[in-house]
């Protein structure tokens, strides 16, 4: 249906009886209103490119006008004979954390999964991606974050971003927010077999060198890393209350196993400690902001790969590359659990209930002896 359009005749308009109807405006090539049976109105622009016709949405009456729509329209036209899509520059006006708090209010709100992915987006995706133009968002972008979950030791949670950062770019195609799904044929991460990269003894020298180099704080949380075979989040989230002289104590609320687990710093890694600047009234150990934990992985870590020259790795493969170094000195394998703050078996079983030796003369050997091969080798 096409015909003159005035505002008396927009408000006019009444809805169909099913489906949607789009009427277009005489003398405005491929601008129309879309009338549905609900009852909305919405402004539309038909374009076409590369041979297909398209469609993107301007936006709803009454809330945007007549000559609003037209104006609009008019921007939008210009884009298609530059030869650009105009949906793109629509989507770079408007910013992830913008686009994404209307998804969640339009699409997930409803679900009873809402709690968990609002959990994500402001845990996960606002601090990488909140405040870039959602037009803009290349699957670069989204590997960062995914790549540092995975290096974390967060496989499952990689897989869960993945997944609703795709249906939130869906959501943005159906809209017309966005052309395409950036993200569209990237493959699940993290959906292959377990890794079992473990660094060469020349590799862990070069990261320990690229490390010195890259310097505070990655640098040296890096190097704490391999001298003590800690998982990434124990380190990274470390205060200056949990060190004790020549060792670290950490609390089960900061434990994957939820149990204490003392960690002997050999002399190297307390010289280490030593050395770092501190941050007035700060409580955490690496922090540039004194407030909160470092938390951009995603940027340090391919510095840190090309200060090393080695690449194909995860942070989590130095805790790999520490227990196997560990077994290759000789170190017994109740021993290295017990650096690594592993569980023997279940806590309810015999070991679990009878095992109450926490190795800790054995540990501060092992990671003495370990740290010394570390430095040797660097």
């Amino acid at each position: 249906m096409k015909r003159p359009l005035t505002d008396a005749a927009v408000k006019r308009l009444k809805p169909p009886a099913k489906g949607q109807v789009d009427v277009v405006d005489a003398g405005y090539r491929g601008l129309a209103l879309r009338l549905s049976y609900a009852g909305s109105k919405s402004w539309c622009f038909f374009f076409h490119r590369q041979g297909k016709l398209h469609r993107m949405t301007l936006g709803q009456y009454p809330a945007m006008s007549l000559a609003e729509a037209r104006e609009a329209w008019r921007d939008a036209r210009k884009e298609v004979q530059a030869g650009r899509d105009p949906r793109q520059k629509v989507a770079s006006g408007k910013t992830f954390a913008l686009v994404a708090e209307e998804w969640l209010k339009r699409d997930q709100d409803k679900n009873r999964t809402a709690p968990e992915v609002r959990r994500i987006v402001g845990k996960y995706l606002l601090p990488n991606l909140g405040n870039m133009n959602v037009g803009e968002i290349t699957k670069y972008d989204v590997l960062r974050i995914t790549d540092a979950l995975i290096d974390e030791g967060k496989p499952i949670m990689a897989r869960r971003v993945h997944a609703r950062l795709h249906t939130f770019f869906r959501w943005c195609v159906d809209r017309d927010l966005l052309p395409a799904n950036p993200i569209a044929g990237m493959r699940r991460p993290a959906s292959e077999k377990s890794r079992d990269r473990v660094l060469t003894d020349n590799e862990l020298a070069a990261i320990w060198r690229g490390a010195d180099k890259l310097g505070f704080p990655y640098g040296t949380c890096t190097q704490l890393l391999i001298l003590t075979g800690a998982r990434r989040s124990e380190i990274t989230k470390l205060k200056w209350a949990e060190i004790e002289r020549d060792r670290i104590l950490l609390s089960p609320a900061r434990t994957k196993t939820e149990i204490a687990h003392l960690i002997p710093l050999a002399p190297v890694a307390r010289s280490i400690i030593d050395k770092l600047p501190v941050i007035v009234e700060s409580e955490f150990v690496f922090t540039t902001n004194g407030r909160s934990p470092v938390s951009g992985w995603a940027t340090a870590k391919p510095q840190l790969d090309r200060l090393s020259g080695v690449s194909n790795w995860h942070v989590h493969d130095l805790r790999r590359t520490v227990a196997t170094g560990l077994q290759k000195l000789g170190i017994p394998l109740q021993v290295t659990e017990a650096v690594l703050g592993h569980t023997s078996g279940s806590r309810a079983g015999v070991v679990g209930i009878y095992q109450r030796h926490d190795f800790l003369d054995e540990k501060r050997q092992a990671l003495e002896a370990w740290a010394k091969h570390v430095v040797a080798m660097a």
